[in-house]
């Protein structure tokens, strides 16, 4: 890991965490991933060799501690004490970057969106209590980022890459940044629904409930 060959705490923590894609590292961490898989899926623009790279050079830090899985395949990777500490830096970058950034066509990406709704921002209060699959297609965006599943089961969901098989219940076709900007809270169901922004095919209970599962929470931790 490169230094600055400063004392300064700002030059000392910047070799950490000012290096790109750590900060979404470990903000994904925060919010609950802890296998290699569950990491990435909340970076899907980074590559696999460079997520092993960051892990790495966090375990070595002492902000990242990683762990055998009891099953013997693959580890869990948990923040220590130290990056755990961090979720102050991460809340106030998040904080900022709401008041001064603004959301254009280039942050809508819908299959991240997926992710930090089942990940961080589902309400689980709301979901039906029988197995429910919505197939989601974004037809602006490219093949390998056009088409996921939402499965509900056992009081969850989870996000799939893959047609996990079964009926599917609802068909949701949406614009990318329409469904962005639904899932964080500046457009509402029905006004996207009713711009044509999003257009949901099925049973219209499902249909009507499907927008309330959402809790528009903000995906950076809180202190």
């Amino acid at each position: 890991m490169r230094t600055y060959r400063q004392y300064c705490p700002i030059a000392r923590a910047s070799e950490i965490m000012a290096e790109r894609w750590t900060p979404l590292v470990v903000r994904n961490l925060m919010l609950g991933a802890h296998t290699f898989n569950d990491i990435a899926r909340g970076v899907p623009a980074m590559s696999r060799s460079m997520l092993v790279k960051r892990l790495a050079e966090l375990e070595h830090a002492g902000v990242v501690r990683v762990t055998p899985k009891p099953t013997g395949r693959g580890s869990r990777y948990d923040l220590t004490e130290a990056g755990a500490d961090l979720a102050a830096v991460i809340g106030a970058l998040g904080d900022w970057g709401e008041r001064w950034v603004e959301v254009t066509s280039a942050h809508a990406d819908p299959g991240f969106a997926l992710w930090a709704w089942c990940q961080a921002q589902l309400d689980r209060s709301k979901l039906p209590h029988d197995r429910v699959l919505v197939a989601f297609a974004f037809p602006e965006e490219p093949p390998a980022n056009r088409y996921y599943w939402l499965l509900v089961e056992h009081g969850d969901a989870e996000v799939c890459y893959a047609d996990p098989g079964g009926d599917v219940d609802l068909h949701v076709e949406a614009g990318s940044a329409a469904f962005v900007d639904w899932h964080r809270g500046v457009r509402s169901w029905e006004g996207a629904r009713a711009s044509g922004g999003i257009t949901v095919t099925g049973p219209r209970h499902l249909a009507r409930a499907l927008g309330t599962w959402n809790l528009h929470a903000p995906t950076a931790p809180r202190p």
